[in-house]
């Protein structure tokens, strides 16, 4: 859960700001959108597929 603090003299608008990059540095709005539609099975294996391949690639391609 993600909690925002008001810090001395900080306005409300500031303090909505923090807010929203602690979204997204966690990635709750992605995973909200991700999770707005039914996607299928063969749907998430591919993505999962895809990314594993592209974390090899990156990888492999940066150890010597």
């Amino acid at each position: 859960m993600i909690k925002v603090k008001s810090r001395g003299g900080e306005s409300i608008q500031m303090m909505v700001k923090r807010f929203k990059k602690m979204c997204e540095k966690e990635g709750l709005i992605r995973d909200i959108k991700r999770n707005s539609y039914y996607e299928k099975p063969s749907e998430k294996n591919r993505r999962a597929r895809k990314k594993s391949a592209r974390m090899a690639r990156i990888t492999s391609t940066t150890r010597p």
